[in-house]
């Protein structure tokens, strides 16, 4: 697995971050004066989710059964998620082959799941102390069917670190295009998170598309939010971590013990249906996400 590292530091404190280039673009640990903010991996398989921040690209979270219809054409992706098969998604390895038509019965709690590129090796760019850029297809797997680039951009800086995305067609073609990043951060004594909506589940927990007010947590799902999220921690470096986006969905995951992961997203689960942007050569799907600490 290749690993990049970026360091940046003033005269109060060092950070370092480790980017695992080749396990889906994702960044294994940030750490500040040596605390890391991060759920750390556990085999450090590429095909598991359920470490690190990862950028997800195509699309976020689950397809229901990995099907969409756009512009009319019918789409089956592979099948990459078992409901109930554990946290975090890819537990379904290797995928099983999409299909359209009856759904058959061994599928009915199967999805595609987090994009094409999160246990993909991304190509890096350009790197310095505190600057990463890479790119990597998203066509090729999964049976996502268009040509197209994600593309990422990390700054680090002594209090933060900004990281920016977008996702492009590259054949001249039109599709659509949800993104966002995945972080698993380290448990923390407390969660501050205001938002304004979230979309109702139903029996397979993804959105129906109508919002209804937010119900006391925990959580596994997608808000409506234009707050920033705060973790808070009982700890002398790092006690508030601050997560901020000018996205407005958000997925706030926090049954686990040992993790809470809080995701800017530029639409909910399922998007492609329920509420889907479109990326064209031109006019690329973008956002961006400020991790800070103080």
């Amino acid at each position: 697995m290749t690993d990049v590292e970026l360091i940046a530091a003033d005269h109060h404190q060092e950070v370092r971050m480790t980017v695992a280039t080749a396990a889906g673009g994702r960044v294994r640990q940030v750490r500040v004066s040596g605390v890391g903010l991060l759920a750390e991996p556990t085999d450090g398989d590429p095909s598991s989710t359920g470490w690190g921040s990862f950028p997800m690209a195509p699309w976020v979270g689950r397809i229901r059964h990995g099907r969409f219809t756009f512009l009319g054409n019918d789409v089956a992706l592979d099948l990459n998620h078992q409901d109930g098969a554990g946290d975090g998604g890819g537990t379904l390895n290797p995928p099983a082959l999409g299909t359209v038509g009856d759904l058959p019965a061994e599928d009915q709690d199967r999805h595609a799941i987090h994009g094409t590129t999160f246990s993909r090796p991304w190509v890096i760019e350009s790197i310095d102390d505190e600057h990463l850029s890479m790119s990597c297809e998203v066509g090729g797997a999964l049976g996502w069917p268009y040509a197209g680039v994600a593309r990422q951009t990390i700054t680090l800086d002594p209090h933060g670190v900004d990281f920016a995305m977008s996702v492009e067609s590259t054949d001249g073609s039109v599709f659509p295009a949800s993104l966002g990043w995945h972080p698993w951060f380290a448990k923390p004594d407390r969660l501050e998170f205001e938002p304004v909506a979230m979309y109702q589940r139903d029996g397979a927990g993804l959105p129906t598309g109508e919002l209804v007010v937010p119900p006391p947590g925990p959580w596994d799902d997608c808000f409506v939010n234009h707050r920033p999220v705060r973790l808070h921690y009982d700890r002398p470096v790092a006690a508030t971590v601050t997560v901020s986006s000018p996205a407005d969905h958000w997925v706030v995951y926090d049954s686990p013990e040992h993790a809470t992961c809080v995701e800017p997203q530029t639409g909910p689960p399922d998007a492609p249906t329920v509420r889907p942007k479109v990326a064209t050569p031109d006019m690329p799907v973008r956002i961006t996400m400020r991790i800070g600490w103080s």
